[in-house]
């Protein structure tokens, strides 16, 4: 009999991850391949070939494929999106132009910042007649001259692919509607998005930029994605049976996955794919080793990415960005730093040495990999200081430790400065840079980082997990089994989830219940629909019901949980309450005691949730010392050269303690243990990094 196996697979700059899971006997089996920037579906299809392999399996046992991808990250970062358009309200073509008043790193620097380029040039924006009042009401009828004549000069100018954004269509679709027919009419090749598809959310710009960003990643999501379902179809087809086509889902930003079927359509919702389901992933590690509040650090090839689990779930925003791009869609509260293996070390005009963010990537890659890199990175600096093996991927991928240290010496002469000395600045820049994006996700979040343990993972994530227990006050490091794959294990971890929102401003006072109800109900039908197409039974599904308040006068909001139940004014009172408490938790203080203040109500959301059966955390055998799992020694330098032990960690068991100097290696990543510091190893296989003064009893 077939073996039912279900693949997540992550791609990431330099490698992509894999991990497959047997259906029946639970068993996982883990690997990684080198990424094929050029055609990230060469790798992708490489892991799935080189895992299948590893189980003795064909491609006819594949059951289900999970996919995290940076396609659309990539082009956004890039600043890819030429030859768009840009269809918005009469009288508003220059939304793009004003944009909003914030000013990057406060108003200190507010006279040497000019604002980012428009996403769409002022000659490629028309507009159309018609006009919507803030109710959704018509006070002017949609003007189809004006309609067909935008359409008409976007045809000529051989621009296909359009954003669609009229004031106030958040309330009233119909206007953007009649114009994706219009073009459809006259410009059938055009790629359109209209906002009140993408994101029915008040605020013009963002909802305009955010519109744009969906139509520009459009084309390359629906191409790779159809070019990956081609390659998957290939797994299924025999000569004795009809095809069967394996179900195939891609990670979203808000924590969820979506059909490839669904996710052509909602392109936008993968900007944050990758990361997202690191976090996820690191989450499920976490909870199981019993920590419910955590943040994350996801060290790849090119960046890292960090971010704040609390209650056992990732924070979600919608005041993201990509890039130079805002983005209000729900996304997992991910920032990114230049800070991976292959971030590339420099001087600067003034000979101050930095790191980053131009990275190496898998081709050429860093100095030690031999393939034509000429700058040294991150990971050359690891190889010179002896914190990584001669080798990666078990002996797949050979280090040069001669070549890195002929990349380091010319930065090291320029510094004066020996290549240790150099090496070790490299990685402090790179430590430093992790641990200030670390705050950035909970000191300006209002929360404390030495409340926290950390998770690390990644191919490069745990290489300075040591020295961010120093910098930040990290009460531990927690360093999952396989940490290199952790991403695609997450993609094994979340459940489809659909988003959708709808702008109802109205003070907490003047709330008409209603009108609530009415406008949830709508929302849980979108939701219910999204789920049905999903193939989900109705027993199983579910939904998740918010809302976002604020003080009125205030800007910005705060989300808070609807009860389960029906909704009646008393349960608006009690999200009144709970919202009063939120903001306390998040700013310090509120004005419930202050009978003047009314709360404002703004957005109300709707997520709909299949659930995907999950693999499930598995405990691994008794130790019988770390001693047993030593493979050797090799001078590594802390502060200075020391002659470390050598941990193979697939031989460490539940309660071996690693005692630095040492370094423990596996499969996928590897781990300096500093001198001062111990790593216990829990029922989950987790290593968890303390200071020895630190340690005390064994974790429960």
């Amino acid at each position: 009999m077939t073996r039912p196996i279900r693949i997540g697979i992550d791609t990431g700059g330099t490698f992509t991850d894999v991990v497959a899971v047997d259906e029946l006997s639970g068993q996982l089996a883990t690997t990684k391949t080198p990424s094929t920037p050029s055609d990230p579906a060469v790798g992708f299809m490489a892991g799935i070939d080189k895992v299948l392999a590893q189980l003795g399996l064909s491609g006819e046992s594949l059951s289900a494929v999970s996919h995290g991808t940076t396609v659309a990250t990539n082009q956004l970062l890039e600043a890819k999106v030429e030859n768009l358009g840009f269809i918005t309200t009469e009288g508003y073509e220059h939304i793009l132009e004003i944009a909003r008043q914030s000013v990057p790193d406060g108003y200190g620097n507010s006279y040497f910042w000019v604002k980012p380029p428009r996403i769409v040039p002022a000659d490629r924006v028309r507009t159309v007649g018609g006009r919507l009042a803030v109710d959704g009401s018509q006070i002017r009828p949609f003007d189809v001259p004006s309609a067909e004549a935008a359409a008409q000069f976007f045809k000529a100018a051989g621009i296909a692919t359009i954003g669609v954004c009229f004031l106030h269509s958040y309330a009233n679709p119909t206007h953007e509607r009649a114009m994706r027919d219009v073009l459809a009419s006259i410009h059938p090749d055009a790629v359109v998005s209209i906002s009140s598809d993408v994101l029915r959310e008040y605020r013009e710009y963002e909802r305009s930029v955010t519109t744009l960003v969906d139509a520009a990643v459009k084309p390359n999501i629906r191409a790779y994605i159809a070019g990956i379902t081609r390659r998957l179809d290939t797994y299924t087809t025999t000569a004795s049976a009809e095809p069967r086509r394996v179900p195939f889902y891609v990670m979203k930003s808000n924590g969820g996955v979506l059909s490839a079927e669904e996710v052509v359509h909602q392109p936008i919702t993968t900007v944050l794919s990758g990361p997202a389901a690191g976090a996820l992933g690191a989450a499920v590690v976490a909870k199981a080793a019993g920590f419910d509040a955590v943040v994350t650090c996801d060290g790849g090839g090119t960046s890292t990415d960090v971010a704040v689990v609390i209650d056992g779930r990732p924070a979600l925003t919608t005041e993201g960005t990509v890039g130079a791009y805002p983005s209000k869609i729900p996304m997992i509260d991910v920032v990114t730093v230049g800070a991976g293996g292959g971030s590339m070390a420099w001087l600067s005009p003034e000979g101050t040495l930095k790191v980053g963010p131009q990275s190496a990537g898998a081709d050429p890659g860093p100095l030690c990999y031999g393939k034509g890199g000429d700058q040294p990175t991150i990971t050359d600096a690891h190889v010179v200081l002896g914190r990584l093996p001669p080798h990666l991927l078990g002996g797949e991928v050979p280090l040069d430790v001669e070549l890195a240290r002929a990349g380091l010496q010319d930065i090291a002469g320029k510094l004066a400065l020996s290549e240790a000395a150099a090496a070790t600045g490299i990685v402090e820049i790179s430590a430093w840079n992790q641990a200030n994006a670390l705050r950035q996700v909970t000191v300006k979040r209002g929360l404390d980082v030495r409340d926290f343990h950390l998770v690390t993972f990644g191919g490069s994530g745990s290489l300075v997990a040591c020295r961010l227990i120093d910098i930040l006050g990290l009460r531990g490091v927690v360093v999952p089994l396989n940490p290199g794959n952790v991403s695609a294990y997450g993609l094994l971890t979340v459940d489809v989830r659909n988003d959708y929102v709808r702008t109802a401003v109205t003070r907490h006072s003047r709330l008409d219940v209603s009108t609530v109800r009415l406008i949830v109900d709508d929302l849980t039908r979108e939701a219910d629909a999204a789920l049905t197409r999903e193939g989900f039974p109705p027993d199983v599904r579910r939904f998740e019901r918010t809302a976002d308040l604020r003080y009125f006068g205030q800007a910005y909001e705060v989300r808070v949980a609807l009860p389960d139940g029906p909704l009646s004014a008393a349960t608006f009172d009690e999200v009144a309450d709970a919202f009063h408490g939120a903001h306390r938790a998040l700013y310090g203080y509120d004005l419930r005691a202050d009978s003047r203040q009314e709360v404002e109500w703004v957005n109300l959301r709707v997520t709909g949730i299949g659930p995907i059966r999950k693999p499930e955390v598995s405990v691994v055998p008794a130790g019988s010392g770390a001693e047993a799992a030593v493979t050797g020694s090799r001078q590594v330098f802390f502060d200075d050269w020391v002659d470390a032990a050598i941990y193979d960690r697939a031989k460490l068991g539940s309660g071996d303690v690693v005692v630095g100097p040492a370094v423990v290696e596996e499969f996928s990543s590897t781990v300096p243990i500093h001198p001062g510091f111990c790593a216990q190893v829990d029922r989950f296989g987790n290593l968890l990094i303390r200071r020895t003064t630190d340690a005390g009893a064994p974790h429960e």
